[in-house]
């Protein structure tokens, strides 16, 4: 007859479950970065193509399919978030794709080096402040509540400005941008750690990994771009 020596050794059979816990959740994390870092490099690349295709860049910018290649990621989003997790897969590959060729004008109106300096200083922000959501202890939901206040204050006063054109309300704005990304980098962190904890089933933990990544990329690129208004180096 077998020993059941969980029974016996209850606290060692709880180290054992969370070991396993934690490793489960490094395992979900790495899967989440990477599918975020993969949407990056495809973002990177289809935007350097569309910026050194001058027939596609004009069919692009200053064509009324400027708006649709701005807008349709919210209509992805909507996808995503309703479909399965193959469907969120794919339409995140084809958003990514999207959001790549919709800031393809950065490297018409930047120097490539400031591009390039302005992605690493990125990708320290953006890393640090992930960290901190991952291993702080404290909880991030009240933060990330009034992080989600100023974002839609921000993109009020970014709607606004397109007909002020005001230099001032513009650096305003890319401050302001530049804290609350980096505030919500931490906080969607943090969520995504927390809704790994509450146990699902694969096919959930799967799709769970692709709208954190999301989250995550939306973060990173919309940091990047503010800071690239305020470091950039214009052409």
């Amino acid at each position: 007859m077998a020993t059941d020596y969980s029974r016996l050794n209850p606290a060692a059979s709880r180290t054992m479950d969370q070991a396993v816990l934690d490793e489960g959740l490094r395992t979900h994390m790495l899967k989440v970065y990477n599918y975020m870092a993969s949407g990056l490099a495809l973002s990177g690349a289809a935007a350097a193509f569309t910026a050194s295709n001058e027939t596609l860049y004009n069919a692009v910018f200053g064509t009324p399919l400027q708006w649709v290649v701005m807008l349709s990621p919210l209509a992805m989003l909507f996808i995503m978030a309703r479909g399965s997790a193959q469907t969120a897969k794919i339409v995140y590959w084809v958003m990514v794709t999207t959001f790549g060729v919709s800031i393809a004008y950065i490297f018409q109106v930047y120097t490539a080096e400031s591009v390039v300096r302005v992605f690493f200083i990125t990708a320290a922000t953006f890393g640090s402040a992930s960290l901190y959501g991952y291993v702080t202890k404290r909880d991030l939901t009240g933060m990330g509540s009034f992080m989600m206040m100023g974002l839609f204050g921000i993109i009020i006063a970014s709607v606004v400005n397109i007909f002020l054109e005001s230099s001032m309300l513009h650096f305003v704005v890319s401050i302001l941008g530049v804290l609350i990304f980096t505030g919500l980098t931490a906080f969607d962190t943090q969520r995504i750690k927390s809704e790994y904890y509450q146990g699902h089933n694969a096919e959930v933990l799967e799709k769970g990994a692709i709208m954190g990544a999301v989250s995550l990329y939306l973060n990173f690129l919309n940091l990047f771009m503010m800071l690239l208004s305020l470091l950039g180096n214009r052409d």
